[in-house]
């Protein structure tokens, strides 16, 4: 009975280790999934400060600026739009130069404009060439400045860290399914001996695996749950701190997250338990002594 009630206890010792080994393991590819999510929020919001000015003629009349206005609200680019007159490209230049316009040339020189920014997916030298292709041949318009330097460099920058970002994505997330292989591969090594007990009594291969793929898989549920816990809590404390930092996580993008999480712990956890247990099945009582 000691000897039973040990080998109880030392099973459960294992399956806990297991358990919390892979639920770290988790609890990374979550942090590593979310911060990807996070870059890409990042990313978009700077790529929807970009855009470009269109300049409207002098003689540019009230219902042109309301047909604009109108068309900025149409079009499906257009992030946000911001509309400058005369009046306050004077008071800016003023502010900025300290130079009074009016009085070097007896008229305001300056001519109204809009300051258009465009959503993420324009935000490149193609899109924003056909954009200002279609706007300079209205008839109200003077001149359309586009930005196509600063949003070439500022896509450039961009894909570099994506590439950095998804490159340590990818090492760390090879890295957590070998932590995780080789966690399962441990557990059904404590049980070795019960494996080859039941090949002696004469208990087929699925009958002997089956229990041990399950209660793997439902460790690695549990697991997935435990890493959720964490990252739930890391969340609030970091909305504590920061608002900014949780602020692109959409609920639809974590339920993925998390959904994610709970199927690569039932699946890797299985997979590692159908061929950890395998292993033993065929092995010999000889060989039950290596790893």
């Amino acid at each position: 009975m000691a000897k039973e009630k040990k080998s109880k206890i030392s099973y459960f010792q294992s399956n806990f280790t297991s358990t919390v080994s892979v639920a770290l393991v988790l609890l990374l590819i979550g942090i590593v999934a979310f911060l990807g999510i996070l870059a890409k929020s990042f990313s978009d919001e700077l790529k929807e400060n970009v855009g470009f000015n269109v300049v409207l003629r002098g003689d540019a009349t009230s219902e042109q600026v309301a047909a604009m206005d109108k068309m900025w609200q149409t079009v499906p680019y257009v992030s946000r739009v911001k509309y400058i007159s005369k009046e306050d490209a004077l008071e800016s230049w003023q502010k900025d130069t300290g130079e009074n316009l009016v009085e070097l040339f007896g008229v305001n020189p300056l001519s109204a404009e809009y300051e258009v920014y465009v959503k993420a997916e324009y935000a490149s030298a193609d899109s924003l060439a056909k954009i200002g292709k279609v706007l300079a041949g209205m008839g109200c318009i003077d001149e359309v400045a586009m930005h196509e330097a600063e949003v070439d460099e500022a896509n450039r920058n961009i894909s570099n860290i994506a590439i950095i970002l998804l490159s340590v994505a990818v090492l760390l997330l090879l890295i957590s399914f070998a932590l995780i292989n080789n966690t399962v591969r441990l557990t059904v090594y404590s049980r070795r001996f019960i494996i080859h007990t039941m090949k002696l009594v004469g208990a087929k291969p699925g009958f002997i695996r089956r229990p041990f793929v399950v209660s793997n898989m439902l460790n690695g549920l549990i697991a997935s749950v435990v890493a959720m816990a964490l990252l739930v809590a890391a969340y609030f404390s970091l909305a504590r701190i920061d608002h900014s930092l949780t602020g692109g996580f959409e609920p639809v993008v974590v339920a993925a997250v998390f959904s994610g999480l709970a199927v690569v712990g039932v699946l890797i956890c299985g997979i590692a338990a159908f061929f950890a247990s395998n292993k033993y099945i065929r092995a010999d009582y000889d060989d039950l002594f290596k790893k």
